[in-house]
């Protein structure tokens, strides 16, 4: 029952993301290793490994396009709160990925109380490597390398074990979504 609550609530997802979700699932498929090295860097500078970020049974990475200037993000971000302790109950560590600069996660995770790793990403190396940058945003715009609102499931040996991505950057799943996404795996 809990397989088919999941693959319900997924196809729902990525039925609103069909066209882009079919695009990204050959960048970075399930049952594919992530990129190595994970070159990206926590609010504080700090180049992180995915060994130093990951939870017992693996991390969910969720793909943002700015704790700046994106509202949509920053609610996620901030609802994404409440989702850390159920995660962490199955054995999962959550973090973020954005292209903002880590003094601007470091803001905003002072600023909000977010006490999960916020991981940058500039130049978008690692948003690329997933195969999650948005290509609607042309060289030159303030937006140029920003992800896909993303959700992506990795267990603890580095396999992405579930995806979701959206098309549409007002779209995100809810934490029931990424909780059922988890406990699918």
């Amino acid at each position: 029952m809990k397989r088919l609550a999941l693959s319900l609530t997924v196809a729902a997802f990525a039925f609103t993301a069909a066209p882009i979700a079919a695009k990204m699932m050959a960048e970075i498929a399930q049952g594919a290793s992530i990129p190595t090295p994970l070159a990206l860097k926590d609010a504080s500078g700090k180049a992180r490994s995915y060994q130093s970020i990951t939870g017992r049974n693996g991390t969910v990475l969720v793909f943002t396009r700015s704790a700046k200037w994106c509202p949509y993000c920053q609610a996620q971000l901030k609802d994404l709160k409440g989702a850390q302790g159920e995660l962490a109950k199955r054995g999962y560590a959550l973090a973020s990925v954005s292209y903002d600069a880590p003094a601007v996660l470091a803001g905003f995770s002072k600023a909000q109380k977010i006490n999960y790793t916020m991981l940058s990403d500039q130049g978008s190396k690692m948003i690329d490597a997933f195969g999650l940058r948005d290509p609607q945003y042309a060289p030159g715009s303030f937006a140029y390398g920003v992800a896909k609102a993303s959700i992506v499931v990795v267990d603890a040996k580095g396999m992405v074990r579930a995806k979701l991505v959206s098309s549409d950057y007002k779209l995100r799943p809810t934490t029931a979504t990424i909780l059922a996404a988890v406990d699918g795996i």
